[in-house]
């Protein structure tokens, strides 16, 4: 039998800029802090720039998947999110709901990150996923324990030397059970424990130098996380 029911998240947060500048991020420059959403096939229902925005795929059965976002702007060119994601999980509906609203925290606090310090730049974006093997209930602390930052807390400052990849240095923007984000000058890295709601370890580059290369960079983290699951 389907475990098919709606869900609901919704979350409330501040964000370093402006209305019209969330409304770019959200819309058109997800790589830069997310992933690319182009081609999904969403409909706006309700298109009120810069403060009321609502994106629809529906699908048979009655399935359907909605993202809401109401912008009011704040002093100091900041601005107010109202953000709710709406749907039906057809399976798994507990660990589907747990893993999107956790998600949700990690990639608002990334939109963040992205306004305040790269609002705008050009973005090189790669995704990469862990080996099966990285599935185990100790997954994401393996991958954590490797690249150095086992015990790190948000705020600190990192500086690492990864096998195939090279030296890294930043500060640790995010870390829970589940998640780490890494910022470094140019780039943002985010690492998601996905081990946790069914799924292998995966990670993104966000990569704002202006010489990023995409392929390299898969090419170099993809032989990094193999070695940490062999």
């Amino acid at each position: 039998m389907t475990d098919k029911r709606e869900f609901e998240i919704v979350y409330d947060t501040e964000l370093p800029g402006t209305p019209e500048r969330v409304w770019e991020a959200v819309t058109k420059d997800t790589p830069a802090w997310m992933f690319p959403t182009d081609q999904w096939p969403a409909v706006r229902t309700v298109d009120e720039y810069p403060a009321h925005l609502v994106s629809r795929m529906d699908g048979p059965d009655g399935w359907f998947n909605q993202l809401e976002h109401v912008l009011e702007p704040l002093d100091g060119g900041r601005a107010r999110l109202h953000y709710v994601h709406s749907g039906i999980f057809a399976d798994n509906w507990d660990e589907q709901y747990d893993g999107a609203s956790k998600h949700t925290a990690f990639y608002l606090h990334t939109l963040g990150q992205y306004l305040k310090y790269f609002d705008g730049k050009p973005v090189v974006f790669t995704d990469i996923q862990a080996p099966d093997a990285s599935q185990t209930p100790d997954g994401f602390d393996r991958l954590k324990k490797v690249l150095g930052v086992g015990a790190a807390a948000q705020g600190d400052t990192v500086r690492l030397e990864l096998d195939g990849v090279g030296p890294l240095t930043g500060e640790v923007d995010f870390a829970n059970e589940n998640f780490l984000g890494l910022r470094t000058a140019d780039t943002m890295y985010r690492f998601f424990g996905r081990n946790a709601f069914g799924a292998p370890v995966g990670m993104t580059v966000h990569d704002f130098s202006g010489a990023g290369d995409s392929a390299a960079t898969e090419k170099a983290w993809a032989g990094f996380l193999a070695k940490v699951y062999a």
